[in-house]
């Protein structure tokens, strides 16, 4: 994700708070009215409230997803995968473009290889281009390494370096990316609320921040190219807020994907519509020839790395921890290193030190307890200001 300031100790605390920011009062001495501060339940941020740890490998390619075609014995494969930090916010648009390709012989039947977040994406999207679609995967979506991902709009997020990327790739990035939110819009209101718009907020300060070296890479950044698309971030006059008052408090609203819900409402809408879901591995991209449909949508993920030989897929990991569900704090906010964010099924909380190259080119996939400790503990302090104050 990018953001305008560098993103980024207590275990146990900041369980009984109360609301915290309640408006100030007026006095005979201050004849104008004060400020009234924004009111934000506190994160019960305890590790008795850890209830699980998450990781997933991001597939980063450093030239960006790949979305061509190429013919496998008598099949045509389009590929779909590659889309590092930017799968879910990219994965309408991306689905645009490779089903574009994949009717182009008006096929009556499209395999999909895949359940992640571009595999059935890209099957929905078929379906409504007329075609009948089977997902062919080794697991369905809820158990898929798509649904370990934080779930925010984040549609530059480790897309691509900025040397490797083709001239007309920015391009193809914004088409993807405008597709993919204004597809969104379809799901905001709906029951679950699977996608929907929450606040965050960016403190500056802590002991973490800024103590990284500087990242051997250039990831691409694409942001400009949608700004009358992306709400724009505002620093908060000092007081307005509970946090600290040595930081300085940015506040922008983003949308987030509530991944249960929505990963709920997307298989829904594929088996209404006629999908059929096989279980099914392949060794090798030749094993596609077994398929009884022509036209195939590569989808695997980082599983390209082995099932195409792709070596240009490169792992990012990442972590995250998540505390027992708070409806009252619907909000994410990034603190001393560490992301918070509230969603409707639990509160994920995600260690940043290093940027963009944390994680890169980290194949573990074990989770580490203490990590996810150190970043509850990071939060919690942050709390104990505020109840300080």
């Amino acid at each position: 994700m990018q953001q305008t300031l560098d993103r980024r100790s207590l275990i146990q605390g900041s369980a009984s708070l109360g609301l915290l920011g309640l408006a100030g009062c007026a006095t005979a001495s201050s004849p104008a009215p004060a400020t009234p501060k924004i009111q934000l339940a506190p994160i019960r941020a305890s590790v008795n409230r850890l209830f699980d740890i998450t990781v997933c490998l991001r597939p980063f390619r450093a030239q960006g997803p790949r979305l061509d075609a190429e013919t496998v014995g008598h099949k045509l494969v389009v590929h779909n995968y590659g889309h590092g930090g930017s799968g879910w916010s990219l994965s309408w648009g991306s689905a645009h473009v490779v089903v574009g390709k994949a009717m182009q012989s008006s096929p009556k039947e499209i395999a999909v290889i895949g359940c992640g977040a571009l595999g059935i994406t890209a099957a929905i999207t078929a379906q409504q281009a007329g075609a009948k679609v089977t997902i062919y995967a080794r697991d369905m979506l809820p158990d898929t390494r798509s649904a370990r991902a934080t779930g925010s709009w984040t549609p530059d997020s480790r897309i691509a370096l900025s040397d490797k990327v083709a001239p007309d790739f920015p391009a193809l990035w914004e088409q993807m990316a405008r597709i993919s939110f204004h597809t969104y819009r379809r799901y905001l209101g709906l029951p679950g609320n699977p996608v929907e718009w929450t606040d965050r907020y960016y403190l500056s300060g802590g002991d973490h921040v800024g103590h990284h070296p500087p990242s051997p890479l250039e990831f691409a950044s694409f942001s400009d190219r949608i700004l009358d698309i992306s709400p724009r971030s505002e620093e908060l006059p000092p007081g307005s807020t509970p946090f600290p008052a040595t930081s300085v408090v940015r506040h922008n609203t983003q949308m987030q994907f509530n991944i249960a819900d929505y990963g709920h409402t997307l298989l829904s809408d594929f088996f209404a519509a006629g999908g059929k879901f096989v279980h099914a591995e392949f060794n090798t991209l030749g094993d596609v020839v077994k398929l009884n449909e022509n036209v195939i949508i590569n989808c695997p993920g980082y599983g390209a790395r082995d099932l195409c030989k792709d070596e240009s897929v490169v792992p990012v990991r990442g972590q995250i921890g998540w505390l027992i569900p708070q409806p009252e704090a619907s909000y994410g906010l990034y603190w001393d290193g560490v992301s918070v964010l509230s969603r409707r099924d639990g509160i994920v909380m995600q260690v940043l030190d290093g940027g963009d190259m944390r994680g890169y080119n980290d194949t573990n996939e074990t989770p580490d307890r203490g990590e996810s400790e150190d970043a509850v503990g990071r939060i919690a302090a942050l709390y104990a200001q505020m109840s300080a104050v």
